[in-house]
């Protein structure tokens, strides 16, 4: 199984064309199911069939992850992956049945999107320092972040080449590859172009270091050209984002558990509760489907309740 589990992953790569971040959850959630069975069977993984795929194995897996006290999003997302592998194995004739067919998914929890307030986000944005070219990277970060909903996969990934000043749009890939142009602001606009003349002078001084060799070893040639880096010229990381939004957080708040999607979801919850259409917010997050989106609903209802009192003729006291 474990060779199948690896064409399986090629196959999402390259037929799919899931990010490397979306193939590597597929992983570990199929490799979780198959050393759970592994240890039913007393097999060793690599000696697994597809044999040892059967409606028993998958409920007993799933069992064992509620009673871990898993989230129910998680548990369904990991019997979706499962199904996902099963219907590749049958369509390459691998197995005849459908192990995951009559398992039954937890019913997701409807949970609201976790979002700071807009004096939150203004306080948060003007956090970083502007006395430093790093402070005024994650300046920029945090304009963009906010101005355009980003994913955190989709921020990092941002090349020069992505980025139209002019027209103030930025393009990105989304999940399954599908691309897609998202607006941006004038405040955006400014911490951006501060933060190029930044860049261009932190590779300039890496480039002004000699012929790149450096304690013995050659710096590799950079291929891309990464909008945010860090101080030795090299592509910003997701973890690395991740850990300074949240650093930034602790010193402007005393929320606990804001991350990189929260500035998403405060975009999309500002926008509605501005009034923009939800097929609009669908567009500009890059969402696959509408029902995603209307999450966002549910955190507008005390807007709803005091639109609905100021507007219905017998919402009054006095009625």
């Amino acid at each position: 199984m474990r060779d199948h589990l690896k064409a399986f992953l090629h196959y999402l790569a390259l037929n799919r064309h899931l990010s490397p971040h979306t193939v590597r959850a597929y992983e570990i959630d199929i490799t979780q199911y198959l050393a759970w069975v592994a240890s039913e069977t007393g097999k060793k993984m690599s000696q697994l069939g597809p044999a040892d795929l059967d409606l028993a194995s998958v409920r007993g897996h799933v069992t064992e992850l509620n009673q871990a006290g898993k989230a129910r999003s998680t548990v369904a997302r990991k019997l979706s992956g499962l199904r996902t592998f099963v219907k590749y194995l049958r369509r390459e004739e691998i197995i005849e049945h459908d192990p995951a067919a009559m398992a039954v998914a937890p019913k997701r929890d409807q949970t609201i999107p976790t979002h700071l307030s807009e004096p939150e986000i203004g306080r948060l944005i003007e956090t970083p320092s502007t006395g430093d070219p790093l402070g005024r990277r994650d300046r920029a970060i945090l304009e963009l972040f906010y101005a355009s909903g980003l994913r955190l996969s989709e921020l990092v990934a941002i090349d020069l080449d992505d980025v139209n000043l002019s027209g103030r749009v930025v393009r990105v890939m989304g999940k399954g590859g599908k691309e897609r142009l998202v607006p941006f602001n004038y405040s955006t606009l400014t911490a951006v172009k501060v933060w190029m003349k930044d860049r261009a002078a932190i590779l300039a001084g890496i480039g002004d270091q000699g012929s790149g060799i450096r304690g013995g070893r050659r710096r590799p040639k950079v291929v891309q050209n990464p909008l945010f880096v860090n101080y030795r010229g090299t592509r910003l990381t997701g973890r690395s984002v991740d850990r300074l939004l949240r650093r930034y957080v602790a010193q402007c708040s005393t929320r606990m558990g804001i991350s990189p999607h929260a500035l998403r979801h405060s975009f999309a919850t500002h926008l509605l509760q501005r009034g923009a259409d939800l097929r609009v917010i669908q567009e500009l997050l890059g969402h696959a489907r509408l029902s995603t989106t209307q999450r966002y609903t549910h955190v507008n209802a005390a807007q709803l309740i005091d639109v609905y009192r100021k507007a219905h003729p017998r919402a009054s006291k006095s009625g």
